[in-house]
Order: C-alpha cells, then sequence, then structure tokens
C-alpha cells in the first residue's frame, strides 16, 4: 500500500495505490484433487469421506451391500466367506472381492 500526496491551488489529495499480487490458486474455483485431499470439514462443499459400495463375493458371486468405514467383519450371507475385514479407519476388501461404489 503506497500513497502519495499533492497539492493543486492549496487543496492537498492523498491518493492510495494498492498493488495487487497475482495467487497462486483460484480460491473460487478450486481443482477437483485438491478438494478431495482437503479435510472433509474444509472443502468449499462439505462432504463425508465415507460411502457404501456393493461387493461381489469371489466364491458364490453375490453382491453384498458394505459400508465403506465398516466397524465388524463383514461375511457373505450366501456361503459365510469373509468379504472385509475392519481397520482403524476404512475397511479392507479380502484379497479377490470386487467393489462399486453406491451412487446416491
Amino acid at each position: 500500500l503506497k500513497h502519495f500526496v499533492g497539492s493543486s491551488r492549496g487543496v492537498t489529495a492523498v491518493r492510495f495505490q494498492i498493488s495487487v499480487a497475482a495467487m497462486d490458486i483460484d480460491l473460487l474455483n478450486p481443482c477437483a484433487k485438491d478438494q478431495r485431499d482437503m479435510h472433509k470439514l474444509k472443502r468449499m462443499i462439505q462432504s463425508p469421506n465415507s460411502f457404501f459400495m456393493d461387493v461381489k463375493c469371489p466364491g458364490c458371486l453375490q453382491i453384498t451391500t458394505v459400508y465403506s468405514h465398516a466397524q465388524t467383519v463383514v461375511l457373505c450371507g450366501n456361503c459365510n466367506q469373509m468379504l472385509c475385514q475392519p481397520t482403524g479407519g476404512k475397511a479392507r476388501l479380502t484379497e479377490g472381492c470386487s467393489f462399486r461404489r453406491k451412487v446416491e
């Protein structure tokens, strides 16, 4: 912020000149990758990190709905094979299980 003092005909005028620097990021249009990596409460539009998914059992090919942050072991209703096991955060799918994210 710079200011200039000038006078003409006995009237003192003070003008301010503001220097604007270019920003590294665009705050109004953030990229999707940056928003995804942010904390769920610090995003421009708050959204949860958890989701429901359809998990296909590798043995009997039955589809079961599982929560992404399941806190208990999820078994297949048909053949009792373990589909996922809990960790500290997201549940870990058993090897051979395929999944797709459920759409709202």
